[in-house]
């Protein structure tokens, strides 16, 4: 399925533009933050507070020519979205697509979408970009979360970050020692 306007079961997948900034950021707070998104299971709520994106890395991510806002449509309303970007590094392995800016409307989560977003961001990473694998930061303490990736073929790399204390632009952590950990997936 392209990229273009093709259907997944009942999804319509299309590349964002400038006009799609305000409801992609307030479908990735929907999510993530505040009391809206505990009506979902990917809540960041009991972890951080304050914002998850803002209309600055939006549209930066617009932006940037290494990368595509993918969103997920059903009957004309948006219902998920990903950010995808290709790190060309055919030294190892035909390069990596980063997965990152990934929500689902909080109400629809548990129905399937993600998968069939996750499958899509898959699909342009191997077939258009020809990346040789997918790779993610997922918060530590989100096991369940992260065990959801790994049914789907991602692997724990045991590499962390530090989570960026001090920078309001990712959160108010509401706990110390948040880190990230990198996950993986090859797609050849």
């Amino acid at each position: 399925m392209g990229t273009s306007g093709e259907t997944t079961g009942s999804l319509e997948f299309r590349t964002a533009t400038e006009a799609d900034v305000p409801a992609v950021v307030a479908l990735v707070e929907s999510a993530y933050r505040g009391e809206r998104s505990r009506a979902g299971w990917t809540t960041e709520a009991d972890l951080l507070d304050g914002r998850r994106t803002g209309p600055d890395e939006v549209g930066a991510a617009l932006a940037d020519a290494r990368g595509r806002l993918l969103l997920a449509e059903r009957n004309g309303d948006l219902v998920a979205c990903c950010r995808l970007s290709h790190e060309n590094d055919s030294g190892r392995d035909r390069g990596a697509a980063l997965f990152g800016m990934f929500a689902v409307r909080p109400d629809l989560q548990a129905a399937g979408l993600g998968r069939l977003v996750l499958a899509e961001a898959e699909r342009v990473a191997r077939e258009e970009w020809g990346a040789g694998r997918i790779e993610m930061q997922v918060l530590t303490p989100r096991a369940e979360l992260i065990a959801w990736y790994e049914r789907r073929g991602y692997a724990r790399t045991g590499t962390t970050s530090p989570f960026p204390y001090g920078d309001e632009r990712f959160g108010l952590p509401r706990h110390a020692g948040l880190e990230f950990e990198t996950l993986v997936k090859r797609l050849s």
